[in-house]
């Protein structure tokens, strides 16, 4: 913790050399309402100015001169990051080797996932829904680091705060999809009331992170969705018929 604003660390990414990171979920911001109160999503209908204070503050508390994220829209574009841009690119993921660039990616449910290779001083950020995460945002994430100079191998991915499956109910539809686009992820559903079922999308994350062959990965475990004091979450507006909802914040950066 530092700068008052509480987050959240992956252990195995702590122990790098060269490499901070952070989970930050709604505490310690100055938003207010649905906002309340460290929203850092710049998509929300929040004020611009008590996001980019959010921002601000998240970007201090890591020492990022930087904070970058992009216009996310499910898919599996990476953009290989050079230096700060003024228009967010549309993509779900991010890489770069340069020191003080803060990759700093938005959910409110889907599955924010930092990667790192610090032998090679290369990291990424994904924003992994089921949309992006079946169309292999995680394995082009890799792709991109490996491209930059990163080894498989040595690659260790953390997954962040995301909706957990016993929050997460879909229905049969949601399953045959899954189980047609990327055969063995029917374990990942088990039997909820009636006709649906319980999807576990941080076990989806981990399957494909696991079948590319990087060093490690590991899961935080937290659900957003349950959390509620910790964590924004577009499930939960949805159940209570709210208007907006603010984005949680996972980034990880290369030190100066």
């Amino acid at each position: 913790m530092s700068a008052g604003i509480p987050f959240t660390t992956s252990h195995a990414l702590s122990g790098l050399p060269g490499v901070t990171h952070g989970f930050f979920g709604r505490q310690g911001g100055v938003s207010t309402g649905l906002y309340d109160s460290l929203n850092v999503g710049e998509g929300s209908g929040d004020k611009p100015d008590n996001v980019a204070r959010n921002r601000m503050l998240v970007a201090a508390t890591l020492g990022a001169k930087e904070l970058l994220s992009c216009y996310q829209v499910h898919s599996a574009s990476v953009v290989p990051v050079e230096e700060p841009w003024s228009e967010r690119p549309q993509a779900d993921a991010m890489v770069t080797d340069r020191p003080g660039i803060g990759l700093c990616i938005l959910t409110a449910d889907c599955t924010p996932v930092l990667f790192a290779d610090a032998e090679a001083g290369i990291i990424g950020a994904a924003h992994a829904g089921w949309k992006g995460a079946l169309g292999g945002v995680l394995e082009a994430t890799v792709t991109a680091m490996t491209r930059m100079g990163a080894e498989r191998a040595r690659i260790h991915a953390a997954i962040g705060p995301t909706i957990g499956q016993a929050s997460y109910e879909v229905g049969p539809e949601f399953r045959d999809t899954f189980i047609t686009g990327s055969p063995g992820s029917e374990v990942l559903f088990r039997p909820g009331v009636g006709d649906r079922l319980q999807f576990d999308l941080p076990g989806f994350v981990r399957q494909r992170l696991d079948a590319v062959g990087i060093g490690g990965v590991t899961d935080i475990g937290h659900d957003t969705c349950a959390l509620e004091d910790m964590y924004f979450s577009n499930r939960r507006r949805n159940h209570r018929g709210e208007a907006d909802y603010g984005r949680n914040g996972s980034v990880i950066m290369l030190k100066s």
